[in-house]
């Protein structure tokens, strides 16, 4: 299915950064326009849980802080570059990817800010660049992180020492790859202690329904990129299909429903897609935008919600035991959607222009919302400038 992977040893990362903000396909994507933990805390990162499986052989587990460091609700850090994805480490701080710098930052709860690499070579155009993050929760040294290359998308492993962050290796490539558009980036642990990857359709819908292209999918794969055991078919990384273009991945980490699976995707021109994610389904793209009608139901699965594009334009999620939360990019708010075991209740919108674009949205150990905004737009900055916001639930 044309990729590659391969281990620490893999091949140099390949890249250079273009321009900023978002393609041209955004009018239905990306136009621009307290001190205790929450009932909805969840464990750090998106990835929630602990995983069962593919555990790599010379690690250790990181022990969580007694008292976690918390972040007071408000603005936390300015003057960011078109902050991707956000991830936190043991100690309470975060590891924060710039799409058009291809920088990654280390934010503590105070707000302080340290370069800890670039990742080198990456490419940016419009919606790629440097975009998702993911932190091993097995060994917090080992960070992957998502890119757009001069040749394709691919996925990196990159080694933390301090304050440091250096190439590891490439652990799966050949994602196609767009010069402007439908990049998909966002990856995550799971539960299960496997790595999932979100592609989009390259701007070929066709791809999203081939079952032999990394394109329009969520992939699950082990930690050097091979398909992880237990995929719907054996030997092949791909767990969902029919995908236009995926931006956000989590878990329920507690409760009735824990271990079940949301992801958020853009829509073209009518719906935007709040989805439960089922191995082994078929969520339409392009035979199906939305809610699937009548003659077109058999075979694909329906989301749980849509919005209009105007609305919403969704990025990351965020999933607690309770909500989930979506951060908005033309909706420049975050909607927050009830969790009641299987079923869904009626989403509210929130923070509606307060910030600008939304990109990101992540739980720290505290159950405080980080939040990212994306307000750099076609190269040029924008009012208000690109910054992290603190959220505390019980205030929403």
């Amino acid at each position: 299915m044309g990729v590659r992977h391969v281990g620490a040893t893999g091949t140099a990362f390949l890249v250079a950064l273009l321009l900023t903000a978002c393609g041209p396909d955004e009018p239905a994507g990306e136009t621009p326009a307290a001190a205790t933990a929450s009932p909805d805390a969840a464990s750090p990162g998106t990835g929630t849980g602990t995983p069962e499986t593919n555990t790599p052989g010379e690690t250790t587990t990181p022990t969580d802080p007694a008292t976690p460091p918390v972040a007071e609700p408000g603005v936390l850090a300015t003057d960011l570059t078109s902050p991707w994805d956000v991830e936190f480490l043991p100690d309470g701080d975060a590891l924060v990817t710039e799409r058009d710098t291809a920088r990654v930052l280390r934010v503590s709860p105070d707000g302080d800010i340290t370069e800890v690499g670039t990742v080198p070579d990456v490419r940016h155009g419009g919606e790629g660049g440097l975009l998702g993050l993911a932190i091993d929760p097995v060994d917090a040294s080992s960070v992957y992180v998502y890119a757009t290359t001069a040749e394709d998308n691919r996925v990196l492993r990159m080694r933390l020492d301090g304050d440091s962050l250096t190439g590891d290796g490439v652990v799966l490539e050949g994602i196609p790859s767009n010069p402007t558009r439908h990049n998909g980036g966002r990856i995550a642990f799971g539960p299960d202690g496997y790595l999932y990857v979100a592609t989009g359709d390259a701007g070929r819908a066709e791809l999203a329904q081939d079952p032999n292209s990394l394109a329009g999918k969520i992939l699950r794969v082990e930690r050097d990129g091979d398909p992880a055991p237990g995929n719907p078919t054996d030997g092949s990384p791909v767990w969902t299909l029919g995908h236009r273009n995926v931006q956000g991945l989590g878990w329920v980490p507690s409760g009735p429903a824990a271990g079940s699976m949301f992801a958020s995707e853009f829509g073209q021109d009518r719906w935007d897609e709040l989805n439960r994610i089922e191995p082994g389904q078929n969520y339409g793209w392009p035979e199906v935008e939305g809610i699937a009608g009548a003659t077109e139901r058999d075979g694909f699965t329906d989301p749980l919600h849509v919005w209009r594009p105007a609305e919403a334009s969704p990025s990351g999620v965020a999933v607690t035991a309770n909500h989930v939360y979506l951060a908005t990019l033309r909706g420049e708010s975050l909607w927050q959607v009830p969790l009641d075991g299987d079923e869904i209740g009626e989403p509210r919108r929130l923070l509606e222009g307060e910030h600008g674009r939304l990109r990101a949205v992540e739980v720290d150990a505290t159950g405080q919302l980080w939040i990212l905004t994306s307000n750099i737009a076609w190269g040029e900055p924008v009012q208000p400038v690109d910054r992290i916001v603190v959220v505390d639930p019980a205030d929403l």
